[in-house]
């Protein structure tokens, strides 16, 4: 993903200046030059400069300085001509829906040609009736990415799958994904900093994750003492936790340090704060950047957006909101991220941050009366948007669903139970969501555009407002400690 900070991004990519300085054998004329693909018995005429930025295949061959970089037409004769439509289709910015025959040959393209968009975009697909075709596909042809991606995605539907994965898949693929350990729920409760002088608080600074197998809630580890989750943004990217600025206390005092936990060491880092100090804020990960969104500062409400860059570890200004928004409802699917804002008169629009182009764009919007959107999550191509029932009702919300692909509004039936704020604390794992409050667990499975809830475990029990994540957890965890009515205990 591009970043707009005035700067080209390190990701392997080819600029117009790479191509003057790498490519000498196609000269200035590589950045406008079309060429011709004939694949089986179909002829493509792209971009040049397109398919060296996006593949590495041709990267390669004009870096090679071959006779083939010198010719107007390449003949591919390891590719059949649907791969490498649906693969043109994906680096012109489409979003297209596979059905089997399109995925094994969106696969054998990708690997051939080394796509890496149609990987991912072949990753956002993964779902409960293509991921052990993905999977199998994908090792057969050597896709890699999509091949771990893939096994975590059955690893983590293991129990609906388990069946099905055996009796269908070699032998060394089964013995992968059991290999893999699964995404876990977490949680943690909004905390303000903890002083030197008040480590008698410290105890209940913990972030933890539910043990599905024995029905107990377990302590990864402590916040830092000078962390805060009051007020902050918290996300997962990279299967690593950041924490954003967020308040000291009542009075609403900006916290200027920033965290990223890393599971694998079990260990916290310092990162550099946002130019812009803010609480409030909504916080996403997106393909190795973080995303600051909105927020306050002394009680002003911000509509500033800043980006990121883990690698090199800057925040750069992106483009700001539409409009003023303290803790926006966001969300990320399909490698896109969108926000929901409010309007005057019951309106809720959703807009989507267009990364190339550096701007937020309309998606769509929603009227309901007496109605707004509070949460949003995605799942596949689809944006569940949680919002109160009539009269300012929270605790039976309503939830409606855009579908990104069709552009199409579409409501679930009924009400649904949102004690504590529970829906609001929503996050996807596989083909489930899971909602948390003190009392309960609820996971809902999703078919289609409907939500039933599947099975009640137990409830975080600690009181107040709580974060909730997914991490997946290394093979081995050396903490053996509980969770038992907030607090902990030795297992």
């Amino acid at each position: 993903m591009s970043v707009y900070n005035g700067e080209s991004e390190d990701n392997g990519s080819f600029s117009g200046a790479d191509c003057e300085r790498y490519l000498p054998c196609a000269g200035s004329g590589l950045v406008s030059a079309k060429l011709t693909i004939v694949v089986g018995d179909r002829q493509f005429s792209e971009e040049k400069m397109l398919l060296v930025q996006s593949c590495d295949y041709f990267q390669a061959l004009y870096r090679s300085g071959m006779k083939e970089c010198q010719q107007e037409e390449i003949h591919l004769k390891s590719l059949r001509a649907q791969g490498f439509l649906l693969a043109l289709a994906v680096l012109r910015g489409e979003k297209p829906i596979l059905d089997e025959d399109d995925i094994v040959e969106a696969i054998e393209c990708a690997a051939f040609l080394q796509v890496s968009t149609l990987t991912r975009h072949l990753i956002d697909l993964l779902d409960a009736e293509n991921c052990l075709l993905m999977y199998h596909t994908s090792a057969v042809f050597g896709l890699m990415d999509l091949y771990h991606a893939a096994a975590l995605f059955i690893r983590d539907m293991y129990t609906d799958l388990e069946l099905e994965v055996k009796k269908t898949l070699p032998l060394e693929l089964i013995s992968y994904v059991e290999s893999l350990t699964p995404h876990v729920f977490m949680a943690v409760r909004a905390h303000v900093t903890c002083g030197l002088d008040e480590t008698v608080h410290a105890a209940s600074r913990t972030i933890c994750y539910l043990n599905e197998t024995g029905n107990t809630w377990k302590v990864l580890t402590d916040l830092p003492l000078e962390a805060s989750t009051s007020m902050a943004g918290v996300t997962v990217l990279d299967n690593k936790l950041f924490i954003i600025d967020g308040i000291h206390d009542i009075h609403k005092q900006v916290v200027e340090s920033c965290f990223c936990y890393s599971i694998e060491s079990n260990s916290w880092s310092r990162i550099p704060s946002p130019a812009q100090l803010r609480y409030n804020l909504s916080l996403m990960g997106l393909n190795g950047h973080l995303y600051a969104i909105g927020g306050e500062y002394e009680q002003t409400v911000m509509s500033s957006v800043e980006i990121y860059n883990v690698k090199n570890r800057k925040w750069s200004f992106a483009a700001n909101l539409p409009r003023p928004a303290p803790g926006a409802a966001c969300t990320k699917t399909m490698s896109r991220i969108f926000v929901c804002l409010w309007r005057p008169m019951e309106t809720t629009e959703i807009y989507e941050y267009a990364s190339g182009k550096n701007e937020w764009q309309l998606v769509t919007t929603l009227i309901r009366h007496q109605s707004y959107g509070h949460c949003m999550v995605g799942h596949r191509d689809n944006l569940f948007i949680m919002r109160n029932g009539p009269s300012d009702d929270f605790l039976r919300c309503l939830i409606d669903c855009y579908n990104l692909s069709l552009g199409q509004w579409s409501s679930l039936p009924g009400h649904f139970a949102n004690s504590r704020d529970s829906l609001f604390t929503a996050v996807v794992r596989g083909d489930s969501v899971f909602t948390l409050n003190r009392s309960m667990t609820l996971e809902y499975i999703v078919e289609g555009k409907t939500w039933k809830p599947r099975r009640q475990v137990k409830g975080f029990p600690r009181s107040g407002s709580v974060w909730t994540f997914l991490l997946q957890l290394p093979k081995k965890k050396s903490k053996s400690t509980c969770l038992e009515n907030g607090n902990v205990k030795q297992a």
